[in-house]
């Protein structure tokens, strides 16, 4: 009994030469133990390492891929240039998404009188505009927690989405991010154009209010690399009062969004169409870029405007353009300025022959040039009809 409770019980006083040879196996069995969880551990350790590391370069690989040219020191983004700029696109964002809470939270008072509707009204209205316009659909999304609430049945199959996934989404994540601050400059609720209770349909206010509409890139799924696409979109926004979603009538936005297409692919923008108009400072810096652009050039308002209009002209056409501009700032306040043809870069890299002509702003008070306004007109179309940007 005493010699199994030896071999039983490692602690017995009793059959010591017994139990030191246990103790002896015991320990050497759970230091072998030790070291192999200890080896394995830290292989799990290092293959997680090395994952979190190849995640981390995969990454930051793509930041590099979306760092715009201008912001490049060299030739090849480096990976503090990259980071960086992603460190300023969220802190961009955060700064736009608060400003834009603070201006919601101080309009909620002042705008009392907007229309009030339910999602099956809202379906049964938005229905007529997006079967009369294919390459359009309507998306509400609350002004509070800016969550999609409702979309009509083409967003999904536009955005290359599950209806689910667009319903709990918020909005902004579906655009660019390099127009996340046009999107929040835009729907303000202040600002937002009421929904008219006297209107019966929403393709008469989008054909109304064209001048209230902003551009934006809307996700439209991954191309054959895996990258995720982008689609221009103009946008119309009204502001109107869901019920159903809480307690009380919650503010939202309806916006009405459609698909720029090149001016130069079916259904073509007719030649004495093909115009649009755009201003400048005195620095060759674009001020204001007409709407009418977008489909002509491929670019949206936001991709010119604060960029130097050289870099946008053929370097053939450099010396012409400094020569017309010296005219201007010479001769100002005098009758537009006709001169040759000049050649624009559109955003597909093909260029385009403008018929152009320049006139100044004098400033009033101090009697100088404000801005230098262009009206073109497209002379020769672009190699490649699809200009628009993606």
């Amino acid at each position: 009994h005493h010699h199994s409770s030896s071999n039983c019980s490692p602690g017995s006083t009793t059959g010591s030469g017994s139990t030191k040879s246990s103790k002896s196996a015991t320990g050497s069995s759970s230091s072998s133990f030790h070291s192999a969880h200890h080896t394995e551990c830290s292989e799990q350790t290092d293959n997680g390492r090395e994952q979190t590391h190849r995640d981390m370069m995969q990454t930051v690989q793509e930041m590099k891929k979306r760092l715009p040219s201008e912001r490049r020191s060299r030739s090849k983004a480096s990976t503090v240039e990259a980071l960086n700029y992603a460190l300023n696109c969220v802190k961009q964002v955060q700064a736009n998404s608060e400003y834009y809470n603070l201006l919601m939270s101080s309009g909620l008072e002042e705008r009392r009188d907007a229309t009030v509707c339910t999602l099956e009204e809202l379906e049964g209205i938005t229905s007529e505009h997006t079967l009369k316009n294919t390459d359009s659909f309507v998306v509400v999304f609350s002004l509070g927690s800016g969550k999609v609430v409702y979309a009509s049945e083409q967003a999904s199959s536009m955005l290359h989405c599950k209806r689910k996934f667009l319903e709990s989404a918020k909005f902004v994540e579906l655009l660019y991010h390099q127009d996340v601050n046009v999107f929040y400059s835009h729907t303000v609720q202040p600002r937002l154009p009421s929904w008219n209770v006297g209107t019966d349909s929403a393709a008469v206010l989008f054909e109304c209010a064209q001048v209230k509409s902003f551009f934006c890139r809307i996700r439209g799924g991954k191309d054959r690399d895996g990258e995720m696409r982008y689609s221009p979109f103009q946008i119309t926004p009204y502001l109107l009062k869901v019920q159903g979603l809480s307690a009380e009538e919650e503010p939202c936005c309806m916006a009405l969004a459609e698909r720029i297409i090149s001016g130069y692919e079916a259904p073509r923008i007719p030649m004495d169409k093909r115009i649009f108009s755009t201003t400048h400072s005195p620095g060759c810096v674009f001020l204001e870029v007409d709407e009418r652009a977008v489909p002509l050039l491929g670019y949206l308002p936001q991709d010119l405007i604060g960029t130097s209009i050289l870099t946008c002209l053929h370097p053939d056409d450099h010396l012409l353009m400094l020569a017309m501009h010296r005219k201007i700032l010479k001769y100002a306040g005098q009758p537009p300025f006709e001169h040759s043809p000049i050649r624009f870069r559109c955003q597909n890299g093909d260029y385009v022959t403008l018929d152009s002509s320049w006139s100044s702003f004098i400033n009033p008070w101090s009697r100088k040039v404000a801005f230098i306004i262009g009206r073109h007109k497209v002379r020769t179309g672009p190699l490649n009809d699809d200009v628009c940007c993606t």
